[in-house]
Order: C-alpha cells, then sequence, then structure tokens
C-alpha cells in the first residue's frame, strides 16, 4: 500500500486578507487587524505582509506593535465574516475529497490519496489548482504543505509564504524538515521547547536522533509522541468536521477591563468563567475529573495550577470551588490580576461519570441532583434569551459599578498566520 497524500491548506494572513479585500488601497500598507485597545483587548489578531517586515507579530499588543511599525493602520475585526468565508473555502475543498479536517478557522486538511487519480494523479500540480480556485472565487491566497502525513503537511504549508506550495517527501524530508527550529513542530508549546532545550535539543533533526526512552522520561507520552512526529511517524488520520472525538478539555479565558483587586473580585472572576465552563460541559455531555486554574498579572506573567476531582462534575459551583481553592494556594490576594483562565480537564462521558458518591451519602447525593437540575434550568433560559440572559450575582463590577461579564464563547482567540 502506497503513502497517503495528505495537503494542508493555510489562508494566508486570512483576518487582513478578508479586510483588505473591501480596502485594496492599503495593499501595499502594513496593516493589522485587531481588537479593542479601549477594553484592553488590544492585540494583533492579524497582519499584512508589509507589516511582517517591521517584525509585527501575531498576539502582541497594539502599543508594541506600532512601537515598531508607527505607520501601522489599525483594523476591526469582522468575526462572522471570516467564518462564513471559511466555511465556503472548506466547502471548495470538499469538491475534491469529503476528508476534510479543519484546524481553526483558517487551516485545513485534506486526505486526497482516493481521490488524486480524479485531477491528474500530481499531488502538486493539484495543491497549485487549489490555490488558484481558492484565489479565483475569493480573491484570497493560500500555503498549501503536501505530504505523506498530516505532522509534515502543516510544516509545508509554513516552510513558504505566502501563495506557495511546498511537497515533503520520504525521500526530503530530512533536508527541508530537520533543520527547522523544534518549535515548528506541531503540539511544542514553550513549555515542550523549554524542555526540549534543556535536553540540548534545538532542531526537528536533533529531536528525531534523541533517545526515545529519555524523550519519555521528560514528557511523558507527548515526549514519545514528537520524537515520532520528527521522524515522519505520524499517523494519525484526517477527521472530517463532526467526526472527532470528544473535547479533552474546555476552558474559557478573560482579560478584564479593569484589574481585579482583593479577594472577593478573584473570586467573582472564577465564578463567572467557571459557570460558562460547566455550562459548556454539559452541552457536549462531559463532565471533568480535573480544574486548570492560569492566572496572569498586568505585567503578563502568568501562574498556572490544576487539581484533580473526585467525584466528576458538570457544576459550577464545584469547578469554581476548585479554581478558586488553586489561587488561594499559589497567588497573593493583594497583587492585581489582568486575565483568568479556568479549564475543566481529565474529560469523561457524563453517562459513564456516575455519582462515585458514598452510598451512604444520601443527603450529598440529593444535593448533588438538586444543584444538576438547577444548573440545567439555567442552560434551558440562556438557550431561550441569549447568554447573557442570566450570570451569577458576583460578576466582577468596575469602579462605576458596571458588570464586566467574560463572553460566552470560551477563549479569545486570534488568527495565526
Amino acid at each position: 500500500m502506497g503513502d497517503r497524500v495528505i495537503f494542508h491548506c493555510d489562508l494566508n494572513s486570512f483576518y487582513a486578507s478578508v479586510e483588505l479585500l473591501d480596502r485594496p488601497e492599503l495593499r501595499h500598507r502594513p496593516v493589522a487587524v485587531c481588537g479593542d485597545p479601549n477594553s484592553r483587548h488590544g492585540i494583533i489578531l492579524a497582519k499584512n505582509e508589509p507589516a511582517k517586515t517591521f517584525g509585527v507579530k501575531t498576539a502582541e499588543t497594539i502599543w508594541q506593535a506600532k512601537r515598531k511599525c508607527p505607520g501601522l493602520v489599525l483594523l476591526p475585526a469582522h468575526h462572522g465574516r471570516y467564518r462564513d468565508l471559511s466555511r465556503q473555502i472548506n466547502g471548495l475543498y470538499q469538491e475534491y475529497t469529503d476528508l476534510v479536517e479543519p484546524f481553526g478557522i483558517d487551516e485545513s486538511w485534506l486526505d486526497v490519496t482516493g481521490t488524486l487519480h480524479l485531477f491528474g494523479g500530481n499531488p502538486r500540480a493539484l495543491a497549485d489548482r487549489l490555490r488558484e480556485e481558492v484565489r479565483r472565487r475569493f480573491g484570497l491566497t493560500i500555503s498549501v504543505g503536501v505530504s505523506f502525513n498530516k505532522v509534515f503537511a502543516k510544516l509545508g504549508s509554513d516552510y513558504k509564504k505566502p501563495d506557495a506550495t511546498t511537497v515533503i517527501h520520504r525521500d526530503n524530508f530530512r533536508e527541508i524538515v530537520w533543520p527547522l527550529p523544534v518549535g515548528d513542530l506541531l503540539y511544542v508549546g514553550r513549555a515542550a521547547a523549554e524542555t526540549l532545550r534543556q535536553l540540548g535539543i534545538g532542531t526537528i533533526g536533533q529531536l528525531a536522533v534523541f533517545d526515545r526512552e529519555r524523550l519519555f522520561q521528560a514528557l511523558g507520552k507527548m515526549g514519545a509522541q514528537l520524537h515520532d512526529y520528527a521522524c515522519g511517524l505520524d499517523r494519525s488520520p484526517v477527521t472530517p468536521a463532526g467526526q472527532h472525538e470528544p473535547p479533552k478539555s474546555v476552558g474559557n479565558g478573560y482579560t478584564f477591563p479593569q484589574n481585579l483587586q482583593g479577594r472577593d473580585q478573584l473570586r467573582a472572576g472564577i465564578a463567572q468563567l467557571s459557570d460558562q465552563v460547566a455550562a459548556r460541559l454539559r452541552k457536549c455531555g462531559m463532565k471533568c475529573k480535573g480544574v486548570s486554574l492560569s492566572i496572569r498579572d498586568p505585567a503578563f506573567r502568568d501562574i498556572g495550577r490544576q487539581l484533580r476531582l473526585d467525584p466528576p462534575t458538570d457544576l459550577a459551583r464545584e469547578i469554581a470551588g476548585a479554581a478558586m481553592s488553586l489561587a488561594e494556594g499559589c497567588w497573593n490576594m493583594d497583587q492585581p490580576v489582568r486575565a483568568l483562565t479556568v479549564t475543566a480537564i481529565y474529560l469523561i462521558p457524563a453517562d459513564e461519570a456516575g455519582a462515585q458518591l458514598d452510598l451512604f451519602d444520601r443527603d450529598g447525593s440529593a444535593k448533588r441532583e438538586r444543584l444538576e437540575r438547577l444548573e440545567g434550568t439555567l442552560d434551558q433560559i440562556r438557550a431561550r434569551y441569549g447568554a447573557g440572559a442570566i450570570s451569577p450575582a458576583s460578576t466582577p463590577r468596575d469602579p462605576k459599578g458596571e458588570r464586566h461579564a467574560p463572553p460566552p464563547g470560551g477563549h479569545r482567540t486570534y488568527d495565526e498566520d
């Protein structure tokens, strides 16, 4: 059986490119799409190629970007339009294969192994055809990585931008992939990259030849998996939307318009986030066996902790209680808090969770059932009247007394181009 043929299609500077469809006169000027600086969500969501030449980076603050590029043109985001175009472009991909797996709003994997013969049989030619189709139909460009697995296909789409095709096959992957920084490899975050650096691993090639057992000892199962990725041994399938495995975590993060001050405001912020996390758990039919809390101070320093839970839960007050316990164990309550993230981890299906309560603790079981009914009622109210129809009374307030509730949609996201 021959190798698979996997494409990774990455829309170039997606948010910025969409905005420039209506502002072609700005196409050759440095442009960035950003959040609202007045509400302290002023980070760069996307930037065009001229802005990149000034060193403007995704997720940095607006003031940092403007310091690098005083002439930077800032445009507001229109997320509804981005989602609509993303759906349309994925619809185009599905004209070439039914195996299309979106990876965020601007990236998708395509498995064209079974359909390549219908379009001439040449992977590079088909990738170029896709690039031309996206440009013709939508006025946007994509970079396409072509390879025999998903990890290398993504490295290929990142390898040359914008509007390019890169083919990585078994004969050239050591030449193309191995010299790249290890941080370019899928799922190597900052913490993993730092651990690998301490082991003397700076490139993907050094990771590939490193002792696999030592990587397992240093990073657990992920260490062994990253070693396999570096060696070209990724076998993960391209899974169409709607056929994915259940989520492994559900989180909600928020940067507050005003710093939280003191225990009461911190507890209120945690309660609001936990309420939304619990609602999302119930919506996807999951319960969590652990909670993770991340706290960011005004200097952008982060601290994170996690805690196991028994029994599993989808109740806001239990998630909030665990998160507050973590905060009390790691945070000086006299210090201001800029942002919080509460994440439900170690998820299991709700119908498999069971009560896991002492058989003699009938009062506890009855109380839990009442709480589950109550929070289920809250879900129904929100479904009928909107996510903001009801929220905890302790929602953080600013000095004017106005409440500032985190948005219900989960983590704030940005366009990785």
